[in-house]
This record gives structure tokens, C-alpha cells and sequence, in this order.
């Protein structure tokens, strides 16, 4: 439910956001915004040299960051505009290596309550669809 006064959302909304909210090394990812729902956000992460290691594998730390934004952006889509809030707890499962395609990341809010909300994210190949990282998260609002 979004707030009496806040501008209503768009996928072009939501991809502002990540230009306003987020410090320049997240911005850097170069994540977009593909879609998104009440308390749920899918984003595109390109392949890239920059995230890659040994083999052209996407790295953990860049498929954690885009897993920490993608659900602060469904915490958006399910409780109104930007609330200031906090990374309480992220535990990332690795699956499996990802090279050679783009990431595709989907965040789920879970349960939002008055001063937690949990999480989960799926990151996946955007080519292939199988699932590469199993993300859950808790924030505390703040």
C-alpha cells in the first residue's frame, strides 16, 4: 500500500530509486528494474568483467549487494516510499557458479511487521532460469 502523498510506482519509478538511494558502488552494478508487485521486485544484473573472478563467475559480494537492494526496493513496493530501515541479518546460500549471463534477482517480503520485515531473494540466470543463490534477509524499520 503506498502512502497518501507518494508518487504512485513504476518500474522507472523504482529504477530512479536506485540512483537517489543507493551510495555509487551499488549504483555501479548497473542493476534495472524489470518488474515488480506488491512486496515483490525482479532486477536484471549484467554480466560484467568488473563483478566477474577466475572464470568469468559473478562473484558472491556482488550477488549479495544486488540481493540486500533488490528487497529494500520490495519493502517499497509493499510499505509506500523509502522508510529509513536496516540490514538486520542476511543469509546467503551459494547453489551453484554463474557465468556467461545476466543475474536475474527476485526479492519477496515474507512477513512485514511494525519494526521487522523478513525476506527472500532467488537469484537466478536470466538465459537459463535455474537458480544459482538463495538469499533470506531481515530489516528492522527504523
Amino acid at each position: 500500500m503506498t502512502e497518501p502523498h507518494a508518487p504512485a510506482l513504476t518500474t522507472e519509478a523504482l529504477q530512479h530509486r536506485l540512483s537517489d538511494w543507493f551510495a555509487p558502488w551499488v549504483q555501479a552494478l548497473g542493476l534495472r528494474v524489470e518488474s515488480f508487485g506488491d512486496g515483490e521486485v525482479t532486477l536484471r544484473l549484467p554480466q560484467n568483467e568488473q563483478l566477474s573472478r577466475v572464470g568469468g563467475m559473478l562473484c558472491g559480494q556482488a550477488m549479495m549487494s544486488a540481493a540486500d537492494t533488490a528487497m529494500v526496493l520490495a519493502i517499497v513496493t509493499q510499505l509506500g516510499d523509502q522508510r529509513p530501515m536496516t540490514t538486520v541479518q542476511q543469509n546467503t546460500s551459494f547453489l551453484k557458479p554463474l557465468s556467461g549471463q545476466d543475474a536475474r534477482i527476485t526479492a519477496r517480503v515474507v512477513r512485514a511487521g511494525k519494526s521487522l520485515v523478513f525476506g527472500e531473494i532467488d537469484i537466478s540466470g536470466a538465459s537459463d532460469g535455474r537458480s544459482v543463490c538463495r538469499v533470506s534477509t531481515t530489516y528492522a524499520l527504523l
